[in-house]
């Protein structure tokens, strides 16, 4: 089945039933709409040790112990942050934090590491992390380098620069070198497949051991490879077509939808039904695929979206039957709730901000085992926040807000 679904938020699904406000009708009968509510955690993490920062935080995964991953920019931070680094100090404060930083559930710093070292090609701007089920941690990238241009100027014949970072990295957990898939400075665009093009994420298959890579910030494509042997296995476009580099221009909401994803391909979600959810974030839009990448549905998110997009990354709820999407919108500062079976917005919370529970680039989002919600934030937002799982309630607004916790002191 193919299928597009265009999602400008509640007022679709509210119109159907005014009199019952947050319900719908099913098989002829009023039914509630239920949606996950959170708060959010002011609490957590704890204080970093060592007068040690964040810069720009861009990726985010949760473990099989509930252990909170994010990876950040040192290299974002501001000559006035890292005053602590200076020959002589300037100040006791600050210095940039390890680029791979681990918390325990709790909100410990209990792990870090990161940095160039010898056999592999640590990326000039790191992008994304991903911890798989056997806790091996994968890393992308999208440094462009001195010499390269930039993505949106592919030429219309398709011809592309070969930008710095063209490669994935595999660690194991406690930052030991395990491979490299591609190599800096060497991607002959969409269908090389040897080398990445400025990789956005990795999500690995427990199935079929394989690594479904965003690629990214300089291809327009999903390629998979052996999440072993690095093996390449299969590519593909938007609707399962073979990529290309034209340039499609500008996003321009309401006209007949691209053909290609636009860049950045942000992030690629396997669920645990075997559906690949892509985040096509220009695009402002979902698809979804089989593993092949058949093409099966999309659907477009706060479309009126201009800028960075409205789709920057995804995460499932808790449940094995995932029956919720959680999108991080980076542009408009909110973490929008969908129904996966439909992929309609059921509603959202966040406002833009650094206030807990505010949002300033929000860029990842993952979740634990108890249903919580972590994101990380990029530009100047420069943080992980913890959003805690309430249960499901009736869904009684489209915008929620700041999700403060109830009953706390302001």
């Amino acid at each position: 089945m193919i299928a597009s679904v265009i999602l400008f938020g509640l007022s679709a699904v509210f119109s159907l039933a005014p009199a019952v406000s947050s319900s719908r009708l099913l098989n002829g009968q009023a039914a509630q709409l239920m949606a996950p509510r959170f708060e959010v955690d002011p609490w957590w993490p704890k204080p970093l040790p060592n007068h040690w920062i964040l810069g720009s935080v861009v990726g985010v995964s949760v473990d099989s112990r509930d252990h909170v991953w994010i990876i950040h920019r040192p290299g974002s931070l501001e000559p006035g942050e890292v005053h602590a680094t200076t020959n002589p100090p300037i100040a006791q404060c600050c210095a940039p934090a390890p680029q791979v930083l681990e918390f325990d559930s709790a909100g410990n710093l209990v792990n870090f590491w990161g940095g160039p070292g010898p056999g592999y090609d640590w990326p000039e701007s790191n992008h994304g992390i991903t911890v798989d089920y056997k806790g091996n941690v994968w890393i992308g990238g999208n440094g462009r380098g001195t010499q390269a241009a930039s993505p949106a100027q592919s030429t219309d014949s398709g011809a592309v620069a070969s930008l710095e970072d063209n490669s994935i990295l595999k660690f194991t957990s406690s930052g030991k070198f395990l491979m490299q898939i591609g190599k800096a400075g060497s991607s002959q665009g969409s269908n090389d497949v040897e080398n990445l093009r400025l990789p956005a994420k990795v999500s690995v298959d427990p199935k079929r051991n394989e690594a479904y890579v965003a690629d990214g910030y300089g291809n327009h494509r999903v390629i998979v490879f052996d999440a072993d042997t690095g093996q390449y296995k299969r590519h593909w476009g938007a609707y399962g077509n073979r990529p290309d580099d034209r340039n499609p221009g500008p996003y321009q909401p309401g006209k007949t939808a691209a053909q290609q994803f636009r860049n950045p391909v942000h992030c690629a979600m396997l669920s645990h039904d075997d559906l690949l959810y892509v985040c096509d974030r220009a695009n402002d839009r979902i698809q979804v695929f089989k593993p092949d990448g058949t093409f099966v549905k999309e659907a477009f998110i706060e479309t009126a979206t201009l800028g960075s997009g409205s789709v920057w990354d995804l995460a499932f709820s808790a449940a094995p039957e995932q029956k919720f999407i959680y999108i991080a919108d980076g542009e408009n500062g909110r973490i929008h709730i969908l129904d996966r079976d439909s992929l309609v917005v059921l509603t959202s919370f966040g406002e833009g901000g650094r206030q807990p529970g505010e949002f300033y680039g929000v860029h990842s989002i993952a979740t634990d085992s108890q249903g919580n919600i972590f994101t990380t934030e990029t530009y100047r937002g420069q943080r992980v926040q913890r959003f805690v799982y309430k249960g499901l309630v009736p869904v009684t607004k489209k915008d929620q807000g700041v999700v403060w916790p109830k009953g706390a002191g302001r």
